[in-house]
């Protein structure tokens, strides 16, 4: 008679979200530098904690005017260099109304190509903005013979970008919609107030609350990640763990900006889902795994896939959190070869 392996348990993502696109499983920080000093530290810095931030080379606003070019060759080089260990390095390009726009993209396509970990489109003014550079982005991944796209976040910072925010969400290749907080202030004329900039008025304003919950709502309907803005706060880390931690609760952002290195630890804490969901959620999904993913009853409670899906997102979300998972979840779900 002939030996028989038992069948592969089957995985999470292929059983409760077999009809929908992937949801990107991306870090919880997105951190921004432009100058290369402040670069090389990122990467060091990523390199000591691992892949639970990003990091985004500035082309936009962290180039000097004049050296467009240069810096755009700065941040490729870096992106394509041995120390991008973890391949988490993405680039902010220039607005499409910039004449340097199209050349950053050129510029960072040949030097880094698939390097790349994403593309940031700020300032667009509507969807046109961004299909236009989304579709200049692919036709110069064509002429480098890049077969995977490239993602692209768009930031939504201002008023036609929100207006049409819904149709900038179901563009083809977009990632991430990040909320340009600055840029969507001063866009109102001196209407919104400064101290609107900073928490806690930035939670309490009610056009800031409108854009907030709009963007968040746009981006997690269309499968994407809803990015928060900056805390503008460096010395009191405690304040900038609250921004996240009210941007996640309050708001459904999964993922923040950070513009000093001090601030991607107490970010990516308070971004980690409760410790005791995370051993609840898993579980259950050993449970769920173990039943076929039929119908289960955990202390007194039943769960069937409906409840899978959402303990399946919070254990995602631990992961790319930096949380330590047991051997048995890290094997069962996250095994590379899953």
């Amino acid at each position: 008679m002939m030996n028989t392996l038992p069948p592969r348990a089957a995985h999470p993502r292929d059983v409760l979200f077999a009809s929908e696109k992937p949801f990107p499983a991306l870090p919880a920080v997105d951190h921004y530098a432009g100058a290369e000093k402040f670069l090389r530290n990122a990467l060091a810095l990523q390199h000591e904690l691992g892949p639970v931030f990003d990091i985004t080379g500035d082309c936009e606003d962290g180039a000097p005017t004049g050296a467009e070019a240069e810096h755009a060759a700065m941040v490729a080089a870096l992106i394509a260099s041995p120390d991008n260990r973890h391949g988490r390095m993405g680039a902010r390009i220039h607005d499409i109304t910039h004449p340097h726009w199209l050349r950053d993209l050129e510029i960072l396509i040949a030097g880094a190509g698939t390097r790349l970990a994403f593309i940031t489109l700020p300032k667009a003014r509507g969807a046109a903005d961004a299909a236009n550079q989304i579709a200049a982005l692919r036709e110069l991944e064509a002429r480098h013979g890049i077969t995977a796209p490239i993602p692209a976040h768009v930031l939504i910072e201002t008023h036609g970008a929100l207006r049409e925010v819904w149709q900038i969400a179901a563009l083809p290749g977009v990632e991430s919609l990040d909320f340009g907080l600055m840029d969507f202030v001063s866009a109102h004329r001196g209407v919104i107030p400064g101290a609107a900039m900073r928490s806690p008025e930035q939670f309490q304003h009610p056009l800031i609350v409108r854009a907030k919950t709009e963007i968040a709502a746009a981006a997690l309907a269309n499968g994407l990640v809803p990015t928060h803005n900056v805390s503008t706060e460096i010395a009191d880390l405690g304040l900038v763990a609250q921004d996240a931690r009210r941007a996640r609760r309050e708001f459904g952002y999964l993922r923040m900006w950070s513009i000093h290195p001090g601030q991607i630890r107490p970010i990516v804490s308070a971004m980690q889902p409760d410790l005791s969901e995370v051993e609840t959620a898993a579980a259950i999904l050993i449970a769920a795994q173990d039943a076929s993913w039929g119908p289960i009853q955990r202390q007194r409670h039943l769960h069937d896939r409906a409840s899978y899906r959402y303990y399946w997102s919070l254990l995602e979300r631990a992961r790319s959190t930096g949380v330590t998972l047991s051997g048995e979840i890290m094997r069962r779900f996250f095994d590379p070869a899953q």
